[in-house]
């Protein structure tokens, strides 16, 4: 490639990588309204010649749409550096997506072996799918309720990780874990990934026969992404926790669905992105507190 197209690519405008969303703050046993700045998360589909071979989430910044398209193809052993001749961005037709499009110079062959689907993740990797429409699920809204206590939040990341047994061992796993409404934990799981702990968490309760958990809170280690807020709407989970921040897609999924997403769950508090009316038992103020 020539420096010319990198500089290029680089220049390219793409979507916003942060975005300011509304948020109620719960501290001491008080709420208050403010904003907080949540990373981007938009899907990306990856074309080499024009044909679809991945959609990733990512954060979108510009020109580096180009270098997560280059970089993927190249880690996967699918093209070698000098057989291409340029990367092409746009906007998709989703608004809220983009399409980076590797173009190899004439006469130069991919490896063929690529043609299998991907669909990767900004928390786990390769799923299966390979399309953008694929992220947009057709579920229903979660029901309403139930209502959780503010003060019970605060303790349940210290019974997550009171139960991760191979962490104490490793301290390099993710976890997930089930809480009922009264904050007793139901199932909790362990991974390297933690959509896989999400999804053994899930898969455990639907052997037991208790889908839809719409009685049960999601607690998961690390941040909450789009996926996790999408796995936990088709296992019917209304409330959605994670000690540390959601994505700005995974906010948006959870407020069209009705569901209730906390981030940065800790001893002192906790903020809530979605569904404030699920969170009981504590005060707000009047007045808007400074942001």
């Amino acid at each position: 490639m020539s420096e010319d197209f990198a500089a290029l690519a680089r220049s390219r405008p793409g979507g916003r990588p942060v975005e300011r969303l509304p948020v109620v703050r719960f501290r001491a046993g008080r709420g208050s309204r403010a904003s907080d700045l949540l990373a981007s998360e938009e899907p990306l589909e990856i074309r080499l010649q024009g044909e679809s071979v991945a959609v990733t989430m990512r954060t979108p910044a510009p020109g580096q749409d180009a270098e997560l398209a280059l970089g993927f193809l190249l880690g996967e052993a699918i093209v070698e550096p000098h057989q291409v001749a340029r990367v092409s961005e746009c906007r998709g037709d989703d608004p809220g997506g983009g399409i980076a499009d590797v173009r190899l110079w004439p006469g130069e062959q991919s490896d063929a072996g690529w043609q299998r689907s991907f669909f990767a993740t900004s928390s786990c990797g390769i799923c299966g799918k390979a399309s953008i429409d694929a992220v947009r699920l057709a579920a229903e809204p979660v029901s309403d309720g139930p209502a959780v206590q503010a003060h019970l939040l605060p303790s349940l990341p210290d019974a997550l990780r009171s139960a991760q047994r191979v962490f104490d061992r490793t301290g390099g796993l993710h976890a997930a874990a089930l809480f009922d409404s009264s904050g007793a934990p139901r199932i909790v799981r362990e991974d390297i990934g933690r959509h896989n702990a999400v999804d053994k968490v899930v898969g455990s309760a639907a052997m037991d026969g208790l889908l839809p958990l719409d009685d049960h809170v999601l607690l998961v280690s690390g941040r909450a992404s789009f996926e996790i807020v999408q796995k936990a709407l088709l296992a019917g989970i209304p409330i959605v926790a994670a000690v540390s921040a959601p994505s700005t897609l995974a906010t948006h999924l959870a407020r069209d669905t009705n569901m209730t997403l906390i981030g940065f769950l800790r001893d002192g508090g906790f903020n809530v992105y979605a569904g404030e009316e699920r969170v009981r038992d504590f005060q707000m103020p009047l007045q808007r507190s400074p942001e």
